[in-house]
């Protein structure tokens, strides 16, 4: 009996495609993003009042064009820096939050560890005198402290994400209440500089402010990959997870501390960023795919995001704003577009 054979093309007719994989398909949207982290970087190191072309961004980068390799080096390439490291780790902290939350809700600036980070580095700042070790001690200590009672106040019997939510909007309100009076109480000079640092702007990231931060996001990268297990299977629901041999509470425990870390560093070197932490999760897993939040591409896409959003505040707009007050205005109109949407589910 011969082999059956296939069925011959029609002319004009293209043979099937196949389908694409989870993992092509993420391996697509990886490159995909990287690439175009990449433009923006050569955009970010040669926009300016001294404009460089692409080919003089690369030989500034050389070191080889004098002043041109000062500005590039020294002036221009930190802040692309920070920007594309904070924004990686408040993505994959907000990945970590709404994954354990089991919520697109679930973030840091909405919860209210950002604030409580914020917070933290003005007890420290205004109240004990400012330094890069004391500003990063205090946000993490206000970003701990805030998870703690959070935690706390909506644990019963476990704690849903919903009811950590409720209780994170709650805390974020109070907190904002105590920052105001505690920068009504200080001299007009500091409110005003703790004020404008509040807004959360990458324009006084230098070198010396961002090896430090580099430093602990590096240390943290390792306790993120410990713990991505773990949360996989508590994105599978408390029972299947422990069935798995995870022990919840703890796990969830920790999962917790890395993400307050994570934001924590950032807070404390540009002051709180919103919008990137909420929305670069969800945007990453509808463009990879897939059960989870993928950290990888979260990391990737919130990079790119603050990197973006720093360009549009330093160049699209009348005035040199802020990052935050542009990602502010970004994260009103996704979170209006998410609740709009869960609406309709809801109908």
């Amino acid at each position: 009996m011969s082999a059956p054979t296939s069925a011959p093309l029609r002319a004009g007719s293209h043979p099937p495609t196949r389908p694409r994989t989870p993992r092509r398909r993420g391996l697509v949207v990886a490159v995909s993003l990287g690439a175009a982290a990449l433009v923006l970087v050569v955009l970010g190191l040669g926009l300016g009042d001294y404009p460089l072309g692409p080919l003089e961004v690369v030989r500034a980068l050389g070191g080889d064009q004098g002043f041109a390799s000062t500005v590039v080096l020294e002036w221009r390439l930190p802040r692309v820096l920070a920007a594309l490291a904070f924004g990686a780790a408040l993505g994959v902290s907000g990945a970590l939050f709404q994954s354990l939350t089991r919520n697109p809700l679930g973030s840091p600036d909405v919860i209210g560890f950002a604030t409580g980070s914020f917070t933290g580095v003005l007890v420290f700042t205004v109240l004990l005198g400012g330094s890069v070790l004391g500003a990063t001690g205090g946000a993490l200590v206000g970003g701990l402290a805030t998870a703690l009672v959070v935690y706390l106040l909506a644990y019963r019997d476990g704690v849903q994400g919903f009811r950590l939510i409720v209780v994170g909007i709650a805390i974020t309100a109070m907190l904002g209440s105590f920052n105001t009076w505690l920068l009504l109480k200080v001299q007009t000079e500091v409110a005003m500089a703790a004020s404008m640092w509040a807004a959360g702007s990458l324009g006084l990231v230098g070198w010396s402010q961002l090896w430090p931060a580099a430093l602990m996001l590096a240390l943290l990268v390792p306790c993120v990959l410990a713990v991505a297990r773990p949360l996989r299977q508590l994105e599978l629901g408390d029972d299947a997870a422990a069935a798995h041999g995870v022990r919840v509470e703890p796990a969830r425990l920790v999962i917790l501390v890395v993400g307050v870390a994570l934001t924590a560093v950032v807070v404390a070197t540009t002051g709180p960023i919103a919008f990137v932490a909420l929305a670069a999760p969800q945007i990453a897993k509808r463009l990879a795919g897939g059960a989870g939040l993928p950290l990888g591409h979260t990391a990737l896409l919130g990079g790119t995001l603050l990197l973006a959003a720093d360009l549009v505040a330093q160049h699209l707009l009348p005035t040199d704003l802020p990052v935050g007050i542009v990602t502010i205005v970004l994260g009103g109109v996704y979170l209006l577009t998410l609740l709009v949407r869960e609406a309709r589910r809801t109908v």
